[in-house]
Formats: structure tokens, sequence, C-alpha cells
């Protein structure tokens, strides 16, 4: 697991490689990525947007931007958190992720982006 904490809101990611998927004949390694998002601020805050860089071993880096997270917006309370799940296909089974949230604080009205550390997405038989 990897974390990191900007501006008071902590992002914790965990991984999971899912197995081999055959998809219009290519072969791809699915892998699921678990985000909790942490807001240990005292302000109310919420997601707004995301910005993801792929890396993938075989192929150029692929930029994903959208509005928020799996099709909402979360809002979070001081010391609220809130995990979501969502799924990378890799045409290698060795690649790795990172990003940013656009948020906004209610308080001050502000928008501020969250960064979401580097996190691997390796096959575990690639490590032994």
């Amino acid at each position: 697991m990897v974390q990191k904490v900007t501006k008071g809101i902590k992002i914790s990611v965990h991984t999971n490689y899912e197995g081999l998927h055959v998809r219009n004949e290519n072969k791809l390694y699915a892998f699921s990525y678990f985000i909790t998002i942490e807001n240990q601020s005292s302000d109310i805050v919420q997601l707004i947007s995301r910005k993801w860089e792929i890396f993938d071993s075989l192929n150029e880096k692929e930029i994903v931007i959208g509005d928020g997270v799996i099709g909402q917006i979360p809002i979070l309370e001081p010391k609220e958190t809130y995990t979501y799940r969502s799924n990378c296909f890799l045409d290698s089974s060795i690649g790795s992720m990172k990003g940013h949230f656009n948020m906004i604080n209610f308080t001050s009205k502000t928008q501020f982006k969250v960064h979401i550390p580097t996190f691997q997405l390796t096959v575990n038989e690639v490590l032994n």
C-alpha cells in the first residue's frame, strides 16, 4: 500500500492483479486498485475531477481525465473517508499509475489538487 497526504487529504492505494483477460484476441493483464480518501482537515471538501497517468512497459503513457470517480463526486466532512474500486488493463505485466484529484474546499471556496502517489501494477510472478 502507498499513501500520501496533500493539504490534509490522505490518499491510500492498494492494488490487486486480477488475471489475464482476452479482449479482441489481445491478451491483457487486469489489475484492480482501491483508493481511500481520508479528510484529515477541518474543512468540508469535494472531489470534482481526476487526472491519471498510466504507464505500461510496452506502450506510451496514457492520460485519463474525467469528472469525479466511478460516476460520483463525493463530499467528505472532516475525519470522513471515501473508498472506491476501479480497474486498469495493461498490455504488459509491469506498469504503474499516478495522478491527482481536483477538489474544492467549501470553507475557503478554493480549488486544490490532491496528489495520488505512484503505485505499481505488477504481476506477482514477475517479482519472484
